[in-house]
């Protein structure tokens, strides 16, 4: 299916707010004494057993939209009727659709059996954010701030199909023992002082009254004895180590009559002659197994799970929809905050020449300075030189003095460099795998490191691509910030996993981590595809096409680092520009935070490495190629 401009347009609403620029600025066509007001206090909300969904209100032009940007506004006609009378110029309200039973608990297979049988009239939508209000972004005020808008707004809804997500400042122990004795889903633990982020993050936690997960579906098996469709779904999920998929056991409880029949239908046009699992099943447990592609989720509770991630006592509460099986694993709490990492290796073993000359007039910033910095990072810098050939920028007088871009080793004295000629990478090339090697280029002046698409394990192989958003200089900083959500929604479209970088300049990095399987030629090729499909949709925001002319008032995403011996700026390393500034890797859910692409430097990334996890520490963990649906999702052979 091709991705066309309405499509992407949708998405991308799911993520940022496209129409800010056209809304009106009375956005309540009745007026409401509504005020904002921060409060501090932290807050606990019910975990709903339903379907995420996001709101976009332009007037009487109200959609509804999935976590992944599709519009499901046609499957709740009564919702979106519902949001119409609220009678809202403009408005984005997050919530959860849900369906009750008679004892009032959220019943996620009844929710979903709505769906399929279009009996909208049972679900409620119970909203609890309100990330914007009338071309106003709500999103970095407090969390307590939007709520207490969003109650305002719910106060006099004349329809039963719209509820305000009450909140509960109670001990939280009593708070989830009672919502287990009700048994409802369990908890969401929330900082009151936190601001609005479309995914997951630290400023809110999941209190869960028992074990649920989603898993892919790779199997099922023949019923037993019954007029079933089918006895019990085979379950995996992806390892976090080598993405690959895992068995992780059946459930074979929890189908309605309807559920089973339905389902089945689902399952047998996806089935195939082997398993998807490296490691499948064997003996009694794979025998008579109905084999199947992992397209489907399955949402299932169970007790508990083994030590080789077999689930034990579980129960089958629905098909995910709403999430692409791609990237499904075990869910773990988030990464906790650690301290900066020690230096690998101690500047004290660098002898350097001429310590004390200035690199930076700005900032009086010093070769010994240039190589404390490099030492401290190291151990976050390395991983993502390892292997990998790397290009030298380096300063010999400083920033005021001539730059030289150096690919090869040639004369320079950095000790254990490894370094190929032109016969065996396509060109001379070095690798810098240590951390005496990254100093020994601190001594040859070095600024930045700037590396390959492969590695020296394959060098006719890429094993990423690389997107860089570089803007006209005169565009805004929200520009480049939408330029990348609009990037970001086609590459979660067409499956792929993306890792978000600053450039240390003025732009964006989007690298998208691969499986060594396709040349340079066919990986460029699909990147140009995608870049000029985007500016095709986007030609007012974007260019397919280099040069200061080509992006007056626009955004070039090159796709031209994508060729064999092209590089980008390595994560983490300096710039050779005024500050110091550096190419840092950011969380998906900072994207919105963040003041511009070169907000660390030299004197303050160590405070920001003292408070985050790396964010690509499972980089080289991801399995994802080019495939052929994406190129036709693309619209090319």
């Amino acid at each position: 299916m091709r991705i066309n401009d309405d499509e992407v347009g949708q998405r991308t609403s799911f993520n940022h707010h496209e129409s800010h620029r056209s809304l009106s600025v009375n956005h309540l066509r009745r007026p409401h004494p509504i005020e904002l007001r921060s409060q501090q206090a932290g807050r606990c909300l019910l975990k709903f057993d339903g379907y995420r969904i996001l709101a976009r209100i332009e007037g009487a032009d109200v959609r509804l939209f999935t976590r992944n940007g599709h519009d499901w506004s046609a499957k709740m006609p009564r919702q979106v009727e519902a949001l119409k009378a609220l009678e809202l110029d403009s408005a984005w309200l997050d919530g959860e659709m849900v369906v009750v039973d008679d004892q009032g608990v959220a019943d996620f297979q009844a929710l979903q059996n709505a769906f399929d049988t279009e009996h909208d009239e049972r679900i409620t939508y119970y909203l609890f954010d309100l990330p914007y209000l009338g071309g106003e972004d709500l999103r970095q005020l407090p969390l307590q701030a939007r709520r207490a808008t969003l109650a305002r707004l719910l106060e006099n809804t004349p329809s039963d199909l719209l509820k305000f997500s009450a909140d509960f400042n109670e001990p939280v122990d009593s708070l989830l023992d009672s919502a287990c004795r009700l048994k409802l889903e369990g908890l969401i633990g929330k900082r009151a002082d936190s601001p609005y982020v479309g995914r997951r993050s630290s400023d809110w936690i999941k209190l869960k009254c028992k074990q649920r997960q989603e898993f892919v579906i790779v199997g099922y098996t023949d019923p037993k004895g019954s007029r079933n469709a089918f006895g019990a779904l085979l379950l995996a999920l992806h390892d976090t180590d080598s993405g690959q998929l895992r068995y992780a056991g059946k459930v074979g409880t929890g189908f309605s009559a309807t559920t089973l029949d339905s389902l089945h239908a689902r399952l047998k046009p996806l089935e195939v002659d082997k398993p998807a699992l490296p490691k499948p099943p064997r003996g009694a447990e794979a025998r008579g197994v109905h084999w199947l592609k992992p397209q489907l989720l399955a949402e299932v509770a169970y007790a508990q799970m083994t030590r080789e991630g077999i689930v034990r006592h579980s129960v089958f509460h629905g098909l995910r929809d709403d999430k692409p099986a791609t990237a499904i694993d075990l869910e773990r709490a988030m990464p906790a905050k650690r301290a900066a990492q020690t230096p690998a290796e101690p500047l004290g073993s660098l002898r350097l020449t001429h310590p004390d000359r200035v690199v930076d007039a700005s900032t009086g910033s010093t070769k010994r300075q240039v190589a404390e910095y490099y030492a401290q990072v190291a151990d976050w810098l390395l991983p993502q030189l390892k292997d990998r050939p790397v290009a030298l920028v380096r300063a010999p007088d400083g920033l005021g003095g001539e730059l030289f871009f150096q690919k090869n080793a040639g004369q320079l004295h950095i000790p254990a460099v490894r370094s190929y000629s032109k016969a065996q990478a396509g060109q001379a090339a070095m690798v810098l795998n240590r951390a005496d090697s990254l100093l020994g280029a601190v001594q040859m002046n070095m600024l930045e490191l700037h590396t390959w698409n492969a590695t020296d394990k394959d060098f006719d192989k890429p094993d990423r691509f690389v997107l860089d958003l570089d803007p006209d200089p005169a565009l805004p900083w929200k520009a480049m910030l939408e330029a990348t959500q609009l990037t970001l929604t086609l590459l979660d479209e067409l499956g792929l996993k993306v890792f978000l970088k600053t450039s240390g300049g003025k732009g964006m990095h989007l690298v998208v981590p691969l499986t060594r399987r396709a040349g340079w030629d066919e990986v460029k090729d699909f990147s140009h595809a995608l870049v000029e499909h985007m500016a095709g949709l986007f030609p007012d925001r974007l260019s397919a096409v280099s040069g200061p002319r080509n992006r007056v008032g626009r955004i070039f995403i090159d796709y031209l680092r994508n060729g064999k011996g092209a590089t980008t700026v390595a994560a983490y390393s300096l710039r050779a520009r005024e500050g110091l500034p550096v190419s840092v890797p950011i969380w998906r859910e900072e994207l919105t935070q963040l003041k511009g692409a070169n907000q660390w430097h030299i004197g303050n990334l160590q405070a920001r490495l003292a408070e985050v996890d790396d964010p690509w520490a499972d980089m080289a963990k991801t399995r994802q190629s080019i495939t052929v649906r994406m190129r036709k999702q693309l619209g090319i052979a």
